[in-house]
């Protein structure tokens, strides 16, 4: 209970006209204290460098996670840099096959095809990995977890047992739709949902994040884009999203939101369609969502279900015709949920439309990632 509290710390504060994170400041020495404990896990974050591997650790100091040691693994050529963490300098390490001696808990976020390689090989040295690449989400026994949703998925998993094991991180589409339409699922259960989503640079990288921000300077001076991550013109333009497509037209990413829901949700019925598009924003995503309903749910009882789940935040102020939008979450802990209203192309109250924007790095992945750990704890 004492983990699941930790989760919903920041659930229902509203947003401040700033976009700087809701986390509140601590003194630093009170900050470093409070995390280097002798009792705590020893840690890895695998990809430490990248996006994703530097949002781990600023998840980990705003929240306060207790660790007695840390390690910072990545690529060789990354190797021997030095990075500053909570006061501390910290040397780059190459990730090796015995990286993970001594190593509780690893957060991985280097990509599938490490996450293939090394995960395996740190849960033989008896290490719990999060793992945020795709490689192991739909395996069967491994929990794929957001830890406001089904944190029961992790029973049996254990620090101090000696025993390792994998936990997968969502897709960043998933972890935002579901953040929202679960807890709708559990009050009228969904039999169908239509989910669009309108995805960030963020969600390709540090890479894709620059070269947005490059052509956005070139198409402004008159240049040609340099288009290297995405093929074509990112600024100002949006395209489907850049997933390999499939034989059945979708692409990879819209079939993670099918198949991930179900396996989370635990129903092989639910109906899901997607369709995903990059659009030109720097950083959290967007989501339009349509919820079709085996019992019936009015909109207003949707607002209050809404206003109470943890790590979800309502803005839907209609007279104003503010909604949610991703600057207004871009680092922000909470998803937000707005245009909640219902879906006037069903008879009754069996369908619902909600507009969905959360961090795609944040929750998205760093921070649902390091929830998961806490669950550990």
């Amino acid at each position: 209970m004492a983990a699941l509290a930790r989760i919903t710390h920041k659930a229902h504060l509203p947003f401040p006209a700033s976009t700087t994170t809701t986390t509140p400041s601590k003194p630093r020495a009170a900050r470093i204290c409070m995390s280097l404990q002798e009792n705590g896990p020893s840690l890895a974050v695998v990809g430490v460098t990248g996006a994703v591997g530097q949002e781990f650790l600023s998840v980990l100091s705003d929240r306060d996670f207790p660790y007695r040691s840390i390690k910072m693994l990545a690529s060789k050529r990354s190797a021997g840099k030095h990075m500053t963490f909570q006061d501390r300098d910290y040397v780059v390490e190459e990730l090796k096959v015995d990286s993970f001696e001594g190593v509780d808990i690893a957060l991985f976020s280097a990509g599938g095809s490490i996450s293939k390689e090394f995960g395996p090989i740190a849960v033989e040295k008896g290490t719990i990995v999060v793992d945020n690449s795709s490689a192991f989400r739909m395996v069967e026994g491994v929990p794929l977890v957001i830890p406001e949703v089904n944190p029961e998925a992790m029973e049996g998993v254990r620090l101090g047992t000696g025993k390792g094991a994998l936990i997968a991180n969502p897709n960043c589409s998933t972890i935002i739709c579901l953040m929202a339409a679960t807890p709708l699922h559990r009050s009228a259960k969904v039999i169908r949902m239509v989910v669009s989503t309108y995805q960030a640079a963020s969600g390709a990288g540090a890479a894709a994040m620059e070269e947005l921000e490059l052509q956005t300077r070139e198409v402004l001076e008159g240049k040609p884009p340099t288009c290297k991550i995405f093929g074509q013109q990112y600024a100002f333009n949006l395209f489907s999203h850049n997933a390999p497509v499939l034989s059945n037209g979708y692409n990879e990413e819209e079939m993670k939101l099918v198949k991930e829901t179900r396996k989370i949700w635990n129903d092989s019925n639910v109906k899901v369609t997607a369709t995903c598009i990059r659009v030109p924003v720097m950083r959290a995503h967007a989501e339009s969502v349509n919820l079709q309903f085996e019992n019936p749910l009015d909109e207003e009882t949707a607002k209050d279900i809404l206003k109470n789940a943890p790590g979800v935040v309502v803005i839907d102020d209609r007279a104003a015709n503010h909604f949610p939008t991703p600057l207004e979450v871009s680092n922000k802990d909470d998803v937000a949920v707005g245009r909640i209203r219902r879906d006037v192309s069903q008879d009754g109250n069996y369908g619902l439309d909600i507009f969905v924007c959360g961090d795609q790095i944040r929750k998205g992945a760093a921070l649902n990632a390091v929830q998961i750990a806490e669950l550990l704890l």
